[in-house]
């Protein structure tokens, strides 16, 4: 078995191609930074078991062996694995993604020059609708940590409560999410953000991750934020949003399109590694 390991915006996961048995135990061990090849999810991309005459099936399971719907970036590199195992006649690549979620249609755009499997490309995805979240009955303790600012939650595929705060990159993520995340029995993927300062129509993101902590790129994150922060007044339709590991844009509207990088770092065999499943 083979991975090859990608990133968007420092977001990074281990795709592997037509590896059905695959699941939640392989996650935990793989993405194992210590011990394993280190990730903060495994994509399984299944070109023979794809609904709707999609090019793949993708199966996400977190760092910690939980199954997430939809991932912004992940769906990113998925798109990116494809083309690079199955490199186009022609770019843009359009190749459609089977995701618990729903459909999702993705175009990568390869740089120019760039040959039948580029290690860095753009990615352009239909990421589909926002609507409304779980309710959210806060505890004490997460009505103090948002006490006089705007919180709302949001449904992208997966669920997210989007935050507004003075400065995110001053947020304490790990503590503050971990907090917010324990009033949903499912958990939650939680945003916090503000206006970037001196800037129209962007925003400043931090973000923890239901099953991977804190991440240094959200998709949908930033898909969700910036459509309650348009919704908040605080960004027009098109938005750029800036986080840890980088920028994404945002297009907002009935359908989000999300527009983001993808990097190839390597691949891996974990077997001639000396890894055990």
């Amino acid at each position: 078995m083979r991975l090859a390991k990608l990133h968007g915006l420092g977001n990074d996961f281990l795709v592997a191609l037509d590896a059905p048995d695959l699941g939640p135990d392989d996650a935990r061990a793989l993405c194992d930074r210590r011990r394993g090849v280190g990730a903060d999810g495994l994509l399984v991309l299944l070109r023979g078991e794809a609904a709707g005459g999609a090019d793949a099936r993708m199966v996400l399971f977190n760092s910690d062996g939980s199954r997430a719907a939809m991932s912004g970036n992940g769906v990113r590199c998925a798109a990116h694995a494809l083309v690079r195992a199955d490199p186009p006649q022609a770019w843009p690549a359009t190749r459609s993604i089977d995701t618990d979620a729903g459909l999702r249609t993705v175009v990568v755009h390869a740089p120019t020059g760039g040959d039948g499997a580029p290690r860095t490309v753009q990615v352009e995805v239909d990421m589909g609708p926002v609507t409304a979240g779980p309710r959210w009955a806060p505890s004490a303790a997460a009505s103090a940590a948002t006490k006089d600012r705007r919180v709302e939650t949001a449904d992208i595929g997966n669920s997210h409560l989007v935050c507004e705060v003075l400065d995110p990159w001053a947020v304490d993520v790990a503590a503050v999410g971990t907090l917010l995340e324990a009033d949903f029995p499912d958990g939650m993927n939680v945003e916090f953000i503000a206006p970037t300062p001196g800037r129209v129509d962007e925003l400043d993101l931090t973000v923890w991750e239901r099953g991977a902590g804190v991440t240094e790129a959200c998709g949908t994150g930033a898909s969700a934020a910036a459509t309650v922060a348009h919704r908040w007044g605080i960004v027009g339709p098109r938005v750029v949003v800036h986080m840890p590991g980088g920028d994404v844009e945002v297009r907002v509207g009935d359908r989000i399109t999300l527009v983001g990088p993808s990097e190839f770092i390597a691949t891996v065999d974990p077997a001639a590694n000396g890894l055990q499943r």
